[in-house]
Parts: structure tokens; sequence; C-alpha cells
């Protein structure tokens, strides 16, 4: 088997993905390779309860992966994705083909320091340096090496809760009342990745993250956008509510009339 095919049932691996040989205790080696990879490229820790495979289905699930938060940040977790399935597709030939990436029901923290940067745009960031170092170094020609071209047909993340809080952020004379919240997100489609010719393969597992994150950021924050122009506009309500009060009070009774 090429060892290519290895990295159909790594993909996923929150980081780029390297190749690996079908051996016994499969499943181990591939969770101690998404943490080991995971944690390069995101430039945090990454944790994964199990990696299950289903060889004769085409398919791989994995469990439980939790990536801590940046340094500068709280101690919670930036994501967890509690339930990941990769199905595999074309692999006769590269591009090698991996039908279908699941992300479901995944927890994530948005969360914005007293400066006003997040957490998700630094683990983007690290991805994206690291992906580029990965770019620089790659060999001309990966055809049929082991570092061979795939392609994710799709990428779907669903009923993903998501947490804003930018409690550390000054809002300046918006005095918000509730600064943490929590919102869920409708589906949402991250992929394809590789397409037409395919990705090289270290590339992929990179390329799938900072898509899911890029879905995240702009959903929480349109969110954010949100909540704070309807908090802007209670406020004005309110001092607009306060206004009227005084005029109508010097107006005296007669002009008060007119307004109720």
């Amino acid at each position: 088997m090429k060892k290519g095919l290895g990295f159909l049932v790594l993909l996923l691996l929150l980081a780029a993905g390297v190749a690996w040989y079908l051996l016994s205790g499969a499943g181990d080696f591939i969770r101690a390779q998404i943490e080991e990879q995971g944690s390069d490229f995101l430039g945090t820790k990454v944790s994964v309860a199990k990696v299950e495979l289903a060889l004769t289905d085409g398919r791989m699930s994995i469990g439980g992966l939790n990536v801590q938060n940046p340094q500068g940040f709280s101690r919670e977790n930036a994501f967890s994705l509690g339930d990941i399935t990769l199905d595999i597709g074309e692999v006769l030939s590269e591009p090698y083909v991996v039908q279908t990436v699941n992300v479901n029901a995944p927890e994530v923290l948005y969360e914005v320091d007293a400066s006003g940067k997040g957490n998700l745009l630094v683990l983007k960031n690290n991805v994206e340096s690291k992906l580029s170092k990965t770019e620089s170094k790659a060999e001309p020609e990966t055809s049929g090496g082991a570092n061979p071209l795939v392609i994710v047909e799709n990428v779907t993340v669903s009923n993903v809760r998501l947490k804003l809080n930018f409690e550390q952020l000054s809002t300046g004379d918006l005095a918000l009342k509730t600064k943490a919240y929590e919102v869920t997100l409708p589906t949402f489609n991250a992929g394809p990745i590789g397409k037409p010719n395919g990705m090289p393969a270290d590339q992929v597992g990179a390329a799938v993250v900072k898509s899911m994150l890029d879905n995240v950021m702009a959903a929480a924050k349109s969110e954010a956008k949100k909540r704070l122009a309807e908090e802007a506009k209670k406020k004005v309500n309110e001092e607009l509510e306060k206004q009227k009060e005084k005029l109508l009070d010097k107006a005296g009774d007669k002009l008060r009339g007119l307004f109720n």
C-alpha cells in the first residue's frame, strides 16, 4: 500500500498530515500523530480521546479531540470536536479522494483579550505560518512519493455551539451587561479542499482547519456585531426616552398631551 493512502484516514489531524503504514494498533498511532502534528501546527496542546477505524467501510472516526487556548487567553479549550468522521473515496490513483469529513456538534470558544485580539485568530495565524513553511519546503514532484496529492470533496460542520466572550474588551460608553453568551450556528461547508488537481498531503489537514476557522470566526464576528448593535439601539432608545421626558416636563401638561 502506498504511503499516501495512510494519510487518507489521518486527514483531519487539525494540522498537516504525515504518511503512515497500516500496522496493528493503527488507531493509537493515528491518535498520537494527531496530537503531535496538531500541537505543532496550532501552537498549543491538542489531545484526542480515541480513534476508531472501519477499514472495510473506508471510514475513520475521531472522538474527544480538544485544542487548548493559545497563550495569553483563558485556560478553557479553544474548541472541542467531539465527533469527527471521514469517508474515503477514490484511492486507485492520485489525487486520492476523501469524499466527506463530517464534524458534528463542536464546542468553540471565541475569546477576545483587552487589546481586541481573538484566540481563534492566533490559532489561524499559527496554522498559516506553519503551512507557508511547509509549502516552501515542498518537493517539486510529489506524485507516487511519501507526500501524495489529495482532494477533500466536502467538509461539513454542523451544530456548532459557539461561546463568545469579550469580557476583557472595553466597549467604551456602551456599557454592556452581558459580554459572554452562547449561540448555535447553522451547518456550514468548509470544503472542497485541493480541487481540481489535488494538494500535497502534508498541507491538506492545515487547509481544512484554516477553512473551518475562517467560517467560525466570520460567524462569531457577525454574532458579536449583532449583539453590539442591539445593545447600542437599546441605549439610544433609552437616551431618547430620557430626553423626551425632560422635554415633556419643561413643556408642561398641555404639550405633554400632544405626545401621549
